[in-house]
């Protein structure tokens, strides 16, 4: 049996059960950075090898592998949607790319305390970021939105290479990363930036690779998760202190954890017949090899079914979900605001309300609601 991840048990919910995307805000612009879970196609400009997401079945609901580690549009390209930015989210190291709304610079097997020669970590994404500044002019940067999802690499990276690490040890490592990403995060504000959105890191130990690479059957390595819980439980904070001691320092947290935790307990109230194996690869999970040439990779039949689309991504039906309620979802699920409530704030007013932490809330009784293939929000 799998230990429980957590005591609060309130489902997703977004504000007055309404589609939260063509509402009134003002134009500003998206900067995504971090690993493969923001990725836009920037690895293959970094990399003379074979990237498996420029090839079928990646991209497969929109018959277009571009880079991105989905079937089809990744969450950034929802968030660029619902601001009313004409076109998905550009790699921001592809030649001649209209970057006049923002860019991704996240590139796949980024970390933050080190990555391999054919990615970059969080601190040379923002350096890449600073070479192209002068792209965006006056207080464009100020008013928008930039949102870092990176640590996946790290902790799954470290438990793999150090299976004995004792708590000391996993303490100590986990300190090394957020006091880093806090680095960042100082780095990237010092360069312009005043909106921040951070994600929480997802149950890795319920990703398919981890089923299949830690041969757990249908259980989950829990072993992994002793370090994301550590990990998760130091965003929050650490945006607190930044907001109050950094003038203009604005900033969001996605429970993007309990998000996916949610719908790996209680898939069906999500509408995902399968959340333990992926809809891509082989393996006993379906977990390796999806998009290489040199593998049969196995597919699925109706991708929408299924809650990751590879080995520890999501498919397309999940990240529309994610985006709508990270743009439009109440404090159980992003907190202290959400996305379109922090970019109508005013530039420079110091925040009202800051993160608190949900396991000392008092539990509420409220209705879920998810995506339709519409992209409309209905009740479950």
């Amino acid at each position: 049996m799998n230990k429980p991840h957590i005591n609060v048990s309130r489902p997703d919910s977004v504000h007055n059960l309404v589609t939260v995307s063509g509402q009134n805000i003002p134009a500003v612009g998206l900067f995504t950075f971090g690993d493969s879970n923001f990725e836009a196609g920037n690895r293959k400009f970094l990399t003379t090898a074979l990237v498996p997401q420029n090839f079928w079945p990646y991209g497969k609901s929109r018959d277009d592998p571009n880079g991105k580690y989905s079937d089809g549009k990744i969450l950034p390209d929802f968030i660029a949607k619902f601001m009313g930015i004409p076109h998905d989210l550009p790699p921001a190291l592809k030649p001649g790319a209209d970057v006049s709304g923002g860019a991704s610079f996240a590139v796949g097997d980024a970390s933050i305390l080190g990555s391999p020669k054919d990615s970059l970590t969080l601190s040379q994404q923002i350096r890449q970021f600073n070479k192209m500044i002068s792209n965006w002019k006056g207080d464009y940067l100020l008013k928008s939105v930039f949102m870092i999802s990176i640590g996946m690499e790290d902790y799954y990276n470290f438990t793999k290479n150090n299976p004995n690490a004792d708590a000391s040890a996993q303490q100590a490592f986990a300190i090394s990363v957020t006091n880093k990403l806090k680095k960042d995060n100082s780095l990237l504000y010092s360069s312009g930036a005043s909106k921040f959105v951070i994600p929480t890191i997802a149950p890795l130990d319920c990703l398919p690779i981890a089923r299949q690479e830690f041969k757990t059957g249908n259980d989950c390595y829990e072993k992994l998760n002793d370090l994301v819980k550590q990990h998760n439980a130091k965003i929050g904070p650490m945006l607190n202190e930044l907001a109050k001691s950094t003038p203009g320092f604005q900033f969001t947290v996605f429970d993007f954890y309990n998000v996916i935790f949610r719908r790996t307990q209680h898939n069906m109230n999500y509408r995902f017949s399968v959340t333990n194996i992926s809809c891509c690869g082989v393996g006993t999970h379906n977990a390796y090899g999806c998009g290489l040439p040199n593998v049969h990779s196995k597919l699925c039949e109706y991708q929408r079914s299924y809650l990751y689309f590879d080995s520890r991504h999501n498919s397309e039906k999940a990240q529309e979900a994610f985006a709508h309620l990270l743009f439009g979802a109440e404090a159980n699920v992003v907190q202290p605001m959400n996305v379109r409530e922090l970019i109508v704030y005013p530039v420079d007013e110091p925040m009202r309300e800051y993160w608190e932490n949900p396991m000392e809330e008092k539990l509420s009784l409220v209705q879920d609601v998810d995506v339709d293939a519409s992209g409309s929000l209905y009740l479950v």
